[in-house]
């Protein structure tokens, strides 16, 4: 596939903002998503753990860790859909070529996504409360997770395959004869998408050291808990945190010829010392993750952490695309819309924002509050503020497309 004819795939109409804006909210969005991903495996791996156990905190650790993984799941497949509608603006002609060649694949995510999904509900639909009663239907669970993995796999062999153009011809035609059905995944690497899944483990053992925090400042009174609780969190950070370094290890160490140059780089070097950092951040902070907001900012750590190793990965799909097929994300043609651009930030910050703010505070001081919890003025002016936004935004989004289609 020549340069030229990566060029002739591209949208005619151009962009409507500048290509390295559609490239960093591609990376903040995936980190995010990967964020949210990793909580979710991380939290059912231990909710499997303590459901099939019976020491008492494991299984009070599993009935936790069921609403964390539920919730993280729809936490994920939101933000999961901006990474990809980003990339598939910039990168629109290996996408959408990917997709052709596996297109079966390319729906099928989507069953499986479903399927995964409601799997992990109907085990929380058999267990209300794994500390008191015997778990039901835990194969449910693995179900969910095995699923919800095969999405991963899918997702991870469509971006793959689209790094590679010089495969595509033999892939759609093998020996002359063109083969349409796009019913196979035709390629993959299993270090790169087994390092990514490792990552569960140090960013859900992040996660549990702020759990216990939030349960320090809910006044729990279980001590022995708590200190189970932190020494698991550690465990699973450095453990695990050691068991992705490694995988990513390996993943430089098999990294095809074109992309070989990016294991010795210093954005692969960056990425384990992030990681490494992270991993030693509770020993660093010592004491102080008892204190204040200090014991929550392990998991911040972390998902800075992932914004590093997705700047990375952005920085390799770019590098090798400009390098080995002359194709320049940066180069793509812009037809500057300004309102469309002010109107996404606009939703994104202020409205996304003040709703999120005003839902994660309500969540939070509910969670902290003895008793029934009533919102303070601020809160409640928060609400009304998140409210009178989406009204407006709605407002204004139907008076523009009256006002356009009128003209």
């Amino acid at each position: 596939m020549t340069p030229e004819m990566l060029l002739a795939l591209r949208d005619p109409a151009g962009l409507p903002s500048h290509p390295l804006v559609f490239l960093l909210l591609g990376v903040l969005t995936f980190a995010l998503h990967m964020a949210a991903v990793q909580v979710m495996l991380g939290a059912g791996a231990l909710t499997l753990r303590g459901a099939f156990s019976h020491d008492a905190q494991w299984r009070r650790l599993a009935q936790a860790m069921l609403t964390t993984s539920k919730i993280a799941v729809s936490v994920a497949i939101v933000l999961g859909v901006a990474p990809l509608l980003f990339v598939q603006v910039v990168y629109d002609p290996f996408w959408y070529t990917s997709n052709v060649l596996s297109a079966w694949w390319v729906i099928g995510f989507i069953v499986v996504l479903i399927a995964g999904y409601l799997a992990m509900y109907l085990f929380y639909w058999k267990n209300h409360d794994l500390t008191q009663a015997p778990t039901r239907g835990g194969w449910w669970m693995v179900m969910a997770l095995a699923l919800l993995l095969a999405v991963g796999f899918i997702v991870h062999s469509l971006t793959y395959q689209a790094l590679f153009p010089e495969h595509w011809q033999g892939w759609y035609a093998p020996q002359g004869v063109v083969d349409p059905s796009g019913q196979r995944l035709r390629l993959w690497h299993l270090p790169r998408f087994a390092f990514f899944i490792a990552l569960s483990a140090p960013i859900v053992g992040a996660w549990l050291l702020g759990y216990r925090r939030y349960l320090q400042g809910a006044l729990e009174s279980d001590g022995a808990y708590l200190a189970w609780l932190r020494q698991l969190g550690q465990q699973w950070l450095v453990r695990g945190g050691a068991v992705a370094a490694l995988l990513g290890l390996l993943w430089m160490l098999t990294l095809p010829e074109k992309m070989a140059w990016f294991a010795t780089s210093p954005y692969a070097l960056l990425s384990l010392l992030t990681l490494l950092g992270v991993m030693a951040t509770p020993l660093w902070l010592g004491r102080r993750l008892d204190q204040g907001l200090w014991g929550y900012a392990v998991f911040a750590l972390a998902v800075v952490a992932l914004l590093v190793v997705g700047a990375a990965r952005e920085l390799l799909r770019y590098l090798t695309l400009a390098g080995s097929h002359g194709y320049d994300a940066l180069g793509y043609r812009v037809q500057m819309d300004w309102y469309s651009t002010l109107l996404f930030f606009g939703t994104f910050g202020v409205l996304g924002g003040t709703v999120l703010a005003y839902f994660l505070t309500v969540s939070w001081q509910a969670g902290q509050t003895r008793g029934t919890y009533s919102p303070s003025p601020a809160v409640q002016r928060l609400g009304t503020w998140s409210i009178a936004l989406l009204v407006a935004w709605t407002v204004l989004y139907f008076a523009v497309g009256f006002y356009v289609e009128a003209r």
